[in-house]
């Protein structure tokens, strides 16, 4: 902590105070031949004396090193591993060549960008935020094994359609598919999260992760799903979820969930987190970490034999005590072929969802907390955007899990971080 700039004395080096000792120690032999059995004493006493400070000296000099090194601790993020885009020289040449590669066409000037669309005139907006220019649909990425909604006129997808109960128990091959599908989401949200910062906007989330997906030949499943416009939802503040990427810039202070799935052959994987962007206020801050540690609260109930349904009240509890709530209206949900199949994971108390877990289950669980004790939702005139009916913020985890024959397994852990448990809340996890 400084003061008026001036800094305060520092204590004798150990080295310093062993020469000190060292240095009296010669003095005291001397006086010693003169004084008999007195010198003898006095250079007992100093020697004794010495080494207490040169003691004291070291316990300081360690105990100096020990704060400076948790007080760094506390700036890092414990569970990333290697960073994802190698060094920073690298990683924003990477990035500069997806914004060059995938340079939209329309270049609208700042006015035009910000200019509410024609569709919002007239809405009611439920807290601050405003849409923004939204620039046009990118094609399937090269090479990518295709969803069977990539190029329906209305994104639809014929499996999906299919309404099965059936919950899939993926093993051997189709097993290890979906954990490659698993780690690849990973990679592609720990590249966008790393581009997360005031000033960029969601348009260049966007083609960031569409980047990424074409460099690695899959598909990003939201495009085109149901007419989803883009790659990877982007959600700001209020916005709950489906937020569409578009022209605003991200703010100082912005929570902002980034929603990635992708889809490799023949398997969807997905995943969120919520990041704290610059100086983030005290009341972002709590819905962040509550909707962390809701994820976690049920996460440590999974293994099988556990009732879908027992979940959403863990989660409830978790999301109350610290003075949230939750969204009833999204769930989680079975992936592996289908983006959303079974089983139905509410994430809310008292519901009725059916289904025992068994080893080989593979579903999301995903928890939306809106700050306070109103977990009601909209949607904006796009038909995609859920925002809060307060205006207060919200955040949002989501892990793709597997169920195995002890417990579970995190298929979208970072890395670095256990597969077998989440991690606790670090706010050094998510700080952009």
């Amino acid at each position: 902590m400084g003061g008026d700039g001036y800094e305060a004395a520092s204590a004798p080096s150990a080295e310093v105070a062993e020469k000190g000792a060292e240095a009296d120690e010669e003095a005291d032999q001397e006086a010693g031949e003169d004084g008999g059995e007195t010198a003898a004493a006095k250079k007992k006493s100093k020697n004794k004396k010495k080494k207490q400070q040169a003691a004291a000296a070291a316990a300081a000099a360690a105990s100096a090193e020990g704060e400076t090194a948790s007080a760094a601790a506390a700036m890092e993020d414990p569970y990333t591993g290697p960073r994802a885009g190698g060094t920073d020289e690298e990683f924003a040449a990477w990035v500069q060549k997806a914004l060059e590669t995938h340079a939209p066409v329309i270049k609208p000037n700042e006015e035009q960008a910000l200019r509410l669309p024609r569709k919002f005139v007239g809405f009611n907006f439920t807290g601050p935020l405003r849409p923004a220019f939204v620039q046009t649909k990118m094609p399937p990425p090269p090479g990518a094994m295709l969803t069977d909604y990539a190029e329906d006129e209305k994104g639809r997808s014929p499996s999906e359609m299919k309404r099965t109960r059936d919950i899939p128990e993926l093993v051997g091959e189709e097993l290890e598919t979906m954990r490659e599908a698993c780690r690849l989401g990973r990679e592609v949200l720990d590249l966008v999260s790393r581009a997360l910062k005031p000033g960029v906007t969601g348009d260049y989330l966007d083609r960031i992760v569409y980047h990424a997906c074409c460099e690695r030949e899959i598909y990003p499943s939201p495009l085109n799903y149901n007419g989803f416009p883009k790659s990877v939802c982007v959600s700001p503040n209020e916005v709950i979820c489906h937020g569409i990427p578009d022209l605003r810039p991200i703010e100082d202070g912005d929570i902002v969930n980034l929603d990635v799935s992708i889809f490799y052959k023949g398997f969807h994987s997905d995943l969120n987190e919520t990041f704290l962007v610059g100086n983030v206020d005290e009341g972002r801050q709590q819905v962040v970490r509550a909707a962390y540690e809701s994820l976690a609260a049920a996460a440590s109930m999974l293994k099988p034999g556990v009732m879908y349904r027992d979940l959403g009240a863990a989660i409830s509890a978790t999301a109350g005590k610290q003075g949230c709530s939750v969204v009833n209206t999204y769930t989680g949900h079975g992936v592996g072929k289908l983006f959303h199949g079974p089983p139905n994971v509410p994430h809310y108390k008292k519901n009725k969802a059916v289904g025992v877990m068994k080893p080989g289950h593979v579903f999301t669980v995903e928890p939306m907390i809106n700050l306070g004790s109103d977990g009601g939702d909209t949607i904006w005139p796009d038909n995609w955007t859920a925002v809060t009916l307060n205006g207060k913020p919200s955040a949002q985890f989501e892990h793709t899990f597997l169920i195995t024959e002890t417990g579970y397994e995190v298929l979208t852990a970072r890395r670095g971080a256990p597969i077998d448990s989440m991690p606790p809340y670090h706010p050094g996890m998510f700080k952009r």
